[in-house]
């Protein structure tokens, strides 16, 4: 009973060593809203979202995407996805992206516009209530 006693002991002293999981850390996180909500970007095609060259979410019309981001800069882009509706290949299209810089604890509200150059954020007021 001793050998087990000690041996069990020693598994314990083992487990202690391991460091915990935990959620908490040093790493802010901020919170950015991409909403589709108004008619400003002239397009029946599904757009896409381009988180520093990934493709991390898609929006329909009256659609809005929110993604926990930690903090510093992020690169965006914005195209239109090939899909069902009639008119939606790309073809050529401009390649440009966005780099917007986020802080720690802030939430960033932005809507998908479209001119010449085609599609690009603008930032939107959060209108909360």
């Amino acid at each position: 009973m001793g050998k087990a006693a000690l041996g069990l002991l020693g598994i314990l002293g083992l487990f202690s060593q391991i460091p915990l999981a935990s959620a908490e850390g040093s790493q802010e996180y901020s919170v950015l809203i991409i909403s589709r909500e108004r008619i400003e970007a002239s397009t029946s095609c599904e757009i896409g979202i381009y988180l520093n060259d990934q493709l991390s979410g898609r929006l329909f019309q009256e659609d809005s995407l929110s993604f926990n981001l930690p903090a510093g800069p992020v690169d965006i882009r914005l195209r239109r996805l090939p899909g069902q509706a009639p008119g939606c290949d790309n073809g050529i299209e401009n390649q440009r992206s966005q780099r917007l810089t986020l802080s720690n604890g802030q939430i960033n509200k932005y809507r998908i516009v479209s001119d010449h150059n085609g599609l690009f954020l603008k930032k939107a007021s959060l209108n909360y209530y």
